[in-house]
């Protein structure tokens, strides 16, 4: 418990750190390029997808490090242990889809559940940011 709780800590930090900077740089980029408005919406856009693709590879290496280094940190169902299934449970948690065909038992259960709700709040984070802009840039045209 102490290793998921701790790894959960850590994780939400970063991948929040990681957010913030992505963000920051994207929407720093957008409002100094000479883009039309309805374009830089779409530079915060990538940028914002970028972030969260770096975030669910963070995960997906912490899951393979716990899976790796605890015993009794495993996985079950359609799961062989490659990176892509690593990858692809991790996108799946952290999109909220949570398919149910990998199941995750020991520590990393609570960590799956942290992730989801941490991706959930990071993806709001980028809904509200877009409206944001898109809001300011929308009403010059």
């Amino acid at each position: 418990m102490l290793i998921g709780t701790v790894a959960s800590v850590v994780l939400v930090f970063t991948t929040i750190m990681v957010h913030f900077e992505f963000l920051r740089l994207a929407q720093r980029l957008s409002e100094r390029s000479r883009l039309r408005p309805r374009l830089r919406v779409v530079a915060l856009l990538m940028g914002a997808f970028a972030a969260h693709t770096v975030e669910v590879y963070v995960y997906t290496l912490a899951y393979m490090a716990i899976d790796w280094i605890v015993p009794g940190a495993q996985f079950t169902g359609i799961f062989s242990g490659t990176f892509e299934d690593f990858l692809y449970f991790s996108a799946a948690t952290y999109t909220s889809l949570g398919y149910g065909d990998i199941v995750p038992h020991g520590p990393v259960r609570l960590l799956a559940g942290t992730e989801a709700l941490n991706g959930l709040i990071l993806i709001a984070w980028t809904a509200s940011v877009t409206y944001l802009m898109m809001e300011r840039y929308w009403r010059r045209e």
